[in-house]
């Protein structure tokens, strides 16, 4: 996995955060000339089941489920098995030790496991409510190498962590990172998301992909803004790859 060969519109996963699966489709045939990787969540999944996830597959897009899967060992690996052979590239699995290995073992080979080390709506301030003790940063080195040695095959995580994490742990193994938000948006005090950058800080930190939802949804002309960040991701491919030689 070393030498990944991500094409770059396959970069941005775009979150289909809506409530339907008539308006995931809208923006799927909008976007897909440009964008090939789309996120389904729980929102979207309770309205449209594997009906939305087929549909999108069968336009010829990647899809990761973003269903947090945390639950019993046995109960999550009958709910990674409903996954496999529907052509399913990530799914996201939110737990301790014997839950992640619950979810790797029953795992089909185009399937890829992502561990979730912390939500980027969380942050220390929220650590410390809970009496947790040391820095996000920390808690996420910590669960990813759990979650590498028991065989996920990447981990989602905030760009904040994705440097520390290359640092510590390598470049075999996915990093998706949530909480992207052009550079204008980076400092708006009302985003419920906290540990954000953009995404050519992202990608120069470490990450793989880049999942964005809401700024290109948004959007007055989304593609145009594909295109710009696209542009970004590029300029920090090669940015890192200058530091790399």
């Amino acid at each position: 996995m070393t030498d990944k060969n991500i094409p770059l519109n396959e970069r941005i996963i775009f979150a289909l955060d809506v409530t339907s699966h008539e308006e995931a489709m809208v923006l799927v045939e909008k976007l897909d000339s440009e964008i090939k990787f789309f996120k389904v969540g729980l929102q979207l999944f309770l309205a449209g089941w594997f009906h939305t996830i087929d549909a999108i597959i069968a336009r010829g897009n990647k899809v990761m489920v973003d269903l947090k899967f945390f639950d019993i060992p046995e109960t999550v690996k009958l709910a990674v098995d409903q996954l496999k052979n529907r052509g399913v590239s990530f799914a996201t699995v939110h737990g301790n030790d014997p839950i992640l290995r619950a979810a790797v073992q029953d795992k089909d080979s185009e399937m890829k496991i992502l561990a979730v080390t912390v939500l980027t709506s969380f942050d220390e301030e929220d650590m410390r409510a809970m009496g947790m003790t040391g820095s996000v940063r920390d808690l996420v080195l910590l669960r990813a190498r759990k979650a590498l040695e028991i065989g996920c095959d990447g981990v989602v995580s905030s760009a904040l962590e994705a440097e520390p994490l290359r640092n510590d742990l390598g470049p075999n193994f996915l990093v998706v990172t949530p909480g992207i938000r052009p550079g204008a948006n980076v400092d708006d005090g009302s985003d419920d998301q906290r540990r954000i950058a953009t995404a050519k800080q992202a990608i120069i930190n470490g990450a793989d992909h880049v999942v964005i939802g809401r700024p290109i949804r948004d959007s007055k002309d989304p593609i145009a803004l594909i295109r710009d960040l696209q542009k970004e991701i590029a300029e920090g491919l090669a940015r890192k790859a200058d530091h790399q030689a």
